[in-house]
């Protein structure tokens, strides 16, 4: 039986963090219906899908590129990085999965290199299950790590903005000047 792996990230476009992907393979009789894209859940509904989801799911794994990463190779490159990081975190967590025996969609139109051939597809993260599950395990992930640096870095306000380039953290930056984990190579000041 060919199973379905789905590919996504998170945090392509903050200012600050990490890019986080995911990876998730679901088994036949996985309540989709409690899935949909991650940008289409309220925080709540999220939080409670990724419970299910590493629960549930045949193999899920999370895999990460970090903001010096980032600045080194770019984030297209540090975004198809994490992905692969995810999949061998993936592949890592259920020994009984067989890459041989996935077919893999990547949301997007770019794919990692995997060892196995990968499809990638637009929007895939509000079409296809497995990818919907890898959307929410991503931006979940991403979100509790940006709410741990808020802890570390209370002054730049993580906890509400998660790094995005809303006006209260350009205000930050202006203030306070970059902090530990900002992407230097992203236009900001």
């Amino acid at each position: 039986m060919e199973l379905v792996c789905g590919i996504d990230e998170a945090g392509r476009g903050p200012l600050a963090g990490p890019v986080c992907a995911a990876a998730a393979v679901l088994p036949p009789d996985f309540p989709t219906e409690t899935l949909n894209d991650s940008k289409k859940l309220s925080e709540s509904r999220r939080e409670e899908a990724r419970i299910l989801i590493m629960e549930k799911a045949f193999a899920w794994g999370v895999g990460w590129a970090s903001n010096v990463e980032i600045d080194r190779i770019n984030i297209l490159k540090a975004s198809l990085l994490a992905m692969e990081r995810a999949f061998e975190a993936l592949m890592l967590q259920n020994p009984a999965v067989e890459s041989s025996k996935l077919s893999i969609i990547v949301d997007g139109n770019r794919a990692p290199a995997l060892p196995v051939p990968c499809q990638t597809m637009v929007k895939a993260d509000a079409q296809i299950p497995a990818v919907m599950a890898a959307s929410i395990l991503a931006k979940t992930c991403r979100d509790r790590l940006m709410l741990r640096y808020s802890w570390l870095y209370p002054q730049y306000g993580y906890e509400s903005h998660k790094g995005y380039p809303t006006k209260a953290h350009y205000e930050k930056i202006r203030i306070y000047g970059p902090s530990p984990i900002q992407r230097m190579s992203f236009r900001y000041l």
